[in-house]
């Protein structure tokens, strides 16, 4: 008869455990990574803010708008000078650079990225480009977990473990959105659901958002007051929606992959100062109104508090040529190389896109006003995951940034929907790992 085993021969010994040892370290790339990212995005957010006054200020005083391109000329060179040492470290988000380590094939001095990366995506991200914070922040934390993992983990001196633990830090400081930093890193960057992993990068994700209240306060970051679920009449539009959706975040892709190849013909500067390129273009933007640059959480805001009862047909107009701006802006940011994300921009787009569907859903009588903001996160999450190919992360990452879980049940099959088309459409599955093969990085 075999023998039968008691709780004592099954259970751990009290605090033996390795998974202890990896959260606390895990507590404390959190700590680190949110105290960094939560002074990175106040320098930017108050930045941002900042342009709202310079720009209608340069605005009637033409010499001060000189004295600004020469700063901007500055800037360029500035960016050349921190980026070019650490080009392939430095450029774009990070995230294929992360993917590239943690499958063995690139290696980072966690410092000088660390550093560089802060003050070289600050000069990139303040003056208004049409990146988002989110990459740097996340490459950001990356460089922390290697930096704690080099100094304290010397139980496992080749372990990436801290790294990834970082990386979802970093993403949920930027967004203040744990648990959507967490399922980021297991969806798109490590591709495992290992306790070892999940458990320490949740500690961290956890830690990192807390320091941020230091900064923020507890409110999500992009707080929408969403009290409406959408009636069962609108449902079936979620299809038509989600295709358009889906078509034009294929074309995002389509010209995402294509920049490197669409920038090499741009010989006339050399291919150190492309950045120029993008912060010229910002200027006239600005001008015409400072509130749709950067990021940008100020032009989200700004569609959420439309007023529907005004002329509604200039303002769908008006949305368009948002989504064109915004389109053609961020490809010529995000393809100038330099240091930015592209998460933010995405979701602007995506909640450009949200807007336009609920003004002509609220003026064809399916929907009250209070369902326009509901479409808005729809929007944002769709576009997302059709663009990014990360479904569960979006819809955790725009429930947690506005705060509601009222529009789960349509946001899911809107993203769903949008999904799909792109998918059939051709376009990539992960977006990053496309991006990751266009690196070259040597298996």
């Amino acid at each position: 008869m075999p023998s039968i085993k008691q709780a004592k021969d099954l259970l751990r010994p009290m605090g033996k455990s390795p998974l202890l040892h990896h959260t606390g370290l895990g507590i404390l790339v959190g700590i680190i990574t949110g105290l960094v990212v939560g002074l990175f995005r106040w320098i930017i957010d108050h930045t941002l803010v900042l342009l709202t006054i310079i720009y209608p200020f340069m605005k009637h005083h033409s010499v001060w708008l000189v004295l600004y391109i020469i700063a901007i000329i500055v800037i360029v060179w500035l960016i050349a000078y921190l980026v070019q040492p650490y080009k392939t470290d430095l450029i774009g988000s990070g995230v294929p650079q992360l993917k590239a380590i943690l499958k063995g094939r690139h290696h980072m001095d966690w410092w000088q990225v660390l550093w560089r990366k802060f003050i070289s995506g600050l000069l990139t991200i303040c003056p208004g480009l049409f990146l988002g914070r989110e990459g740097p922040c996340i490459q950001i934390g990356a460089c922390i977990g290697q930096g704690v993992e080099q100094h304290f983990n010397h139980r496992q001196p080749d372990s990436k473990l801290l790294l990834a633990c970082g990386a979802a830090a970093g993403l949920s400081a930027a967004f203040s959105a744990p648990l959507a930093g967490v399922v980021f890193l297991l969806e798109e960057i490590s591709h495992s659901f290992k306790a070892k992993l999940w458990l320490p990068a949740l500690a961290a994700a956890v830690s990192a958002d807390l320091m941020t209240f230091l900064f923020f306060g507890s409110q999500p970051c992009l707080f929408l007051p969403i009290h409406h679920q959408l009636p069962l009449k609108v449902y079936p539009w979620l299809l038509l929606i989600g295709v358009i959706t889906g078509i034009i975040a294929y074309l995002f892709q389509y010209c995402l992959f294509n920049l490197q190849w669409w920038y090499r013909k741009f010989t006339i500067i050399p291919k150190r100062y492309h950045s120029i390129l993008p912060l010229l273009l910002a200027i006239p933007v600005g001008l015409w109104n400072p509130r749709v640059l950067g990021g940008s959480h100020n032009l989200i805001t700004m569609v959420a508090n439309f007023s529907l009862t005004k002329n509604w047909p200039s303002l769908l107009l008006l949305l368009l040529i948002l989504v064109v701006i915004r389109f053609i802006g961020t490809m010529i940011a995000y393809g100038s190389s330099v240091p930015g994300g592209i998460f933010m921009p995405i979701f602007v787009i995506g909640s450009l896109l949200g807007a336009i569907a609920g003004i002509i859903l609220v003026h064809s009588g399916l929907i009250d006003e209070s369902g326009y903001l509901t479409m808005i996160a729809m929007g944002m999450a769709a576009f997302f995951a059709a663009t990014e190919g990360t479904p569960f992360s979006a819809i955790l990452l725009v429930t947690e940034m506005v705060g509601s879980i009222e529009q789960v049940l349509p946001m899911t099959i809107l993203v769903f929907i949008a999904y799909y088309t792109s998918i059939l459409l051709g376009a990539r599955p992960s977006l990053y790992d496309a991006l990751l093969e266009n690196m070259n990085f040597e298996d």
